[in-house]
């Protein structure tokens, strides 16, 4: 990103807070950790950590970047809203879905209900935010 910005322009990355559990899939993770505590989640994610995003910048020789948080409210009108991009296969948390038996599948869709409130139901996440003038 650095070497197709202009001078004076703006690197910016975010990254959600998986490794903290607030962001969007920490129910996800936490249901699938009930059920298979040796699978992997997205904790691990190059600057899904706080303080990880900076330290990414200045390792990519970006210099001294400024590093925030940002907060959002994710609104799903129903459970089935909420799971339905799961069921897509994509990401790890969709591949994941995809690796399990129908069976199991249905399982976990049921553990993350039981963590979910019922209804109409607002999340809040939280992602790593950095950005460094070049």
């Amino acid at each position: 990103m650095g070497r197709v910005t202009r001078p004076g322009g703006v690197v910016a990355a975010c990254v959600w807070d998986h490794a903290g559990g607030r962001g969007p899939l920490t129910a996800f993770w936490s249901a699938v950790r009930e059920l298979d505590p040796a699978a992997h989640d997205e904790s691990d994610l190059a600057g899904a950590r706080e303080g990880r995003l900076a330290a990414l910048f200045a390792q990519a020789g970006l210099g001294q970047a400024q590093a925030t948080t940002l907060t959002v409210r994710v609104r799903h009108a129903s459970f089935e809203q909420w799971w339905e991009p799961f069921t897509l296969g994509v990401g790890p948390a969709g591949a994941y879905v995809a690796s399990l038996t129908p069976d199991r599948q249905i399982e976990l869709r049921e553990q993350c209900r039981r963590l979910l409130p019922v209804g109409p139901m607002e999340i809040d996440a939280t992602a790593w935010a950095a950005t460094c003038r070049i």
